[in-house]
């Protein structure tokens, strides 16, 4: 096998970004997408805050379009999982499906999984009336009812968030206490909109085709009671995609590849771009403006390694 200018690692905005680039640059990259590709906007419905799409656009065509214009200069794709990476040796390996790739660079994109709560109704109904992201989704619930699910931080964001557009919302929370920061919890109770329900859980996403409501059970008298809301919000934390890269590259308490300048990891010639570094914005384009700085980056790399 030949070594690559470039391998990228996952095929979200961030990789399909770099990706364009990398191949404009003549870097001829190799882009590890993975058996279901596209990342987290494969489970969004219609985008409408990604530039140059005034009607909206569906998340799954949005990624379609970005791939394509990476073909178009080049990219040469693989649709199987990265099973290993070694980057401890020049050049630098990746194992995807036990055929060995080799790189002068790697752009990790792999991203991070939203950690739901595991009921068949929830999978069904994503993207019709469930989600696990207020900016992303709220104005789509204007003068409507919603849940959100969880007690932390990311969970009192999402529901202040959403009480610019949404008519209530209810926090459901399998404690009697909130989990996150004293100044979140403030905000959050004292917002008009938002009310509790302690000590529960949702068992079931209601509705056939959208949401329709919650049923919702009580952990301590195991009690159930039904919710009419037109909206689920699951907020109990993000998963980044780093398991093959423990040991390899720094990685941070949360598990998050660590950024020590620009685009740059701890290990020379991997760069990171994407959900899998940024906790924080958590948004397509943030994510495609990183795969870009990453691919231009690299690109930088190489020229000084040639």
């Amino acid at each position: 096998m030949p070594v690559h200018d470039v391998i990228i690692l996952g095929s979200g905005p961030a990789g399909l970004t770099a990706a364009i680039y990398a191949a404009r640059a003549d870097l001829h990259p190799v882009v590890i997408a993975g058996r279901q590709s596209g990342g987290q906007l494969m489970l969004t419905s219609e985008v409408e805050n990604f530039p140059g799409f005034p009607e909206g656009v569906m998340g799954p065509e949005l990624m379609d379009r970005m791939r394509q214009q990476a073909e178009k200069f080049g990219a040469e794709f693989v649709d199987d999982d990265a099973s290993a990476v070694d980057f401890s040796e020049r050049p630098l390996t990746v194992i995807a499906e036990d055929i060995k790739y080799e790189a002068r660079s790697v752009i990790i994109a792999t991203g991070a999984s939203a950690r739901w709560l595991g009921l068949p109704s929830e999978a069904r109904l994503m993207g019709r009336g469930v989600s696990s992201c207020a900016t992303c989704d709220g104005f789509f619930f204007r003068n409507k009812d919603v849940v959100v699910v969880g007690g932390g931080d990311t969970a009192l964001e999402e529901a202040i968030f959403l009480t610019k557009f949404a008519r209530s919302v209810t926090m459901i929370h399998r404690r009697k206490e909130l989990r996150g920061s004293k100044i979140m919890q403030d905000r959050a109770q004292n917002n008009p909109k938002i009310r509790f329900v302690w000590d529960s859980v949702v068992c079931d996403v209601l509705g056939s085709d959208h949401v329709q409501g919650v049923k919702i059970e009580n952990l301590h008298n195991k009690q159930t009671s039904e919710l009419t809301v037109d909206g689920v919000f699951v907020a109990i934390g993000y998963t980044p995609n780093t398991k093959i890269l423990e040991g390899q590259v720094e990685l941070d308490e949360k598990g998050y590849v660590k950024v020590n300048d620009q685009s740059r990891t701890n290990v020379e010639g991997v760069f990171v771009a994407g959900d899998v570094e940024d906790y924080h914005y958590r948004q397509a384009i943030t994510a495609a403006g990183a795969g870009c700085r990453a691919a231009m980056d690299a690109e930088v790399y190489i020229e000084g390694v040639a």
